[in-house]
């Protein structure tokens, strides 16, 4: 039995994969969201998923490691890891480009990456999925917003388990559903995270677990788990709804891009919040002037769907006049973004709680 939440059409299929040109990404595949919860596990997921749909490659860029705060957020994970690992052997699941995993091995940690979607050339990383048939065990798998993109996540689990002799520990992250329901982030639900977790569901899929708790001030979950104490089947759990106005702040947003006038409006942040914020904007007929990211593998390209163009830090803030209305995707980026701009601008924190009613930020 499956209960509706949430609906969306015309999702990119791949919200991170940037585009050389404005006609390739208008182009780009797109696909629907159907979120429901299951009556018999409780877990949240899209039900009209097809993982055929996904396929990632150099093109796909969703590295944050850019930011100060990001690497932040980077040391409080090593810090939990610290205390469970602490010289054991590790195994990186979805290692990406390798960001974390040289955070690690920078700091005395044996670890080995598998990601066959990594593009270095580190000799302790391997561009397979990670199987039995690899024939690697650690004493403990990291695993970061890896399980979100998976259509089953226990039986996924249980393959790690087995692949690793059916012992060890784990620790799992990945974005908290929670967060996102209080904050009415409808612009943080996309179509290839297939899976919607809050830190009960990750409690429930382990008998022992060790540490669990939140991160990135609560935007995203992690648990430390026994690796052998995985379940197999859940207990349900209540019915899970969404506020009524989820996804009012869109209407909010509409308006402000509307009455700014030759002040112009930007989008700071053109990863996956800044992809469906953007694009939501301009199917509502009031696309931004500006999308910013200071990834430099994102600047120059364009995004799925809207084939708005990413521009640098630089180049945006030479074009903007005092007191533009800039959208920040992320609050955690605000001060930082607020730094780096010397607070010429108006600032919109989209993912505040009260967006809908939040007093803009003026520039003095």
């Amino acid at each position: 039995m499956k209960r509706e939440l949430y609906r969306a059409t015309g999702l990119p299929v791949l919200q991170n994969r940037t585009f050389a040109d404005a006609a390739s990404a208008r182009a780009s595949a797109s696909a629907d969201m159907r979120l429901v919860q299951d009556s018999r596990t409780g877990l949240i997921y899209n039900d009209a998923f097809d993982p055929a749909k996904l396929s990632y490659d150099s093109d796909y860029q969703n590295e944050q490691g850019h930011s100060g705060r990001f690497q932040r957020h980077l040391d409080d994970v090593e810090g939990v890891i610290a205390r469970h690992f602490k010289g054991q052997a590790l195994i990186e699941v979805g290692c990406g480009k390798g960001w974390f995993l040289e955070l690690l091995s920078a700091r005395g940690y044996a670890v080995t990456g598998i990601d066959p979607a990594y593009e270095g050339d580190r000799a302790d990383v391997i561009k397979a999925p990670f199987t039995r048939q690899l024939n690697r065990r650690a004493d403990a798998i990291v695993l970061r917003h890896v399980l979100e993109h998976i259509q089953d996540p226990l039986a996924f689990l249980a393959a790690i388990a087995d692949a690793n002799g059916g012992s060890g520990q784990i620790y799992i992250e990945v974005p908290c559903l929670d967060w996102i329901i209080t904050h009415k982030a409808w612009f943080d639900l996309f179509y290839e995270h297939v899976n919607y977790f809050r830190l009960d569901d990750l409690r429930r899929m382990f008998g022992q677990v060790a540490e669990a708790g939140h991160l990135f001030d609560g935007q995203y979950l992690y648990v430390v788990a026994e690796l052998s104490s995985l379940r197999s089947t859940l207990q349900p759990v209540p019915a899970l709804s969404l506020p009524d106005d989820f996804s009012a702040s869109l209407e909010q947003a509409v308006a402000i891009v509307r009455s700014a006038g030759e002040r112009g409006t930007a989008i700071w942040g053109a990863s996956s919040k800044g992809v469906i914020y953007s694009l939501f904007l301009q199917r509502a007929g009031a696309p931004v002037d500006w999308v910013i990211d200071i990834n430099p593998a994102k600047q120059g390209r364009y995004l799925p769907l809207s084939g708005a163009r990413v521009s640098s830090p630089e180049q945006a803030l030479d074009a903007l006049p005092a007191g533009a209305h800039l959208f920040v995707m992320n609050s955690n980026y605000l001060e930082e973004i607020r730094r780096m701009t010397d607070g010429r601008f108006t600032y919109h924190a989209v993912d505040s709680a009260d967006f809908t009613h939040l007093p803009t930020e003026t520039a003095q």
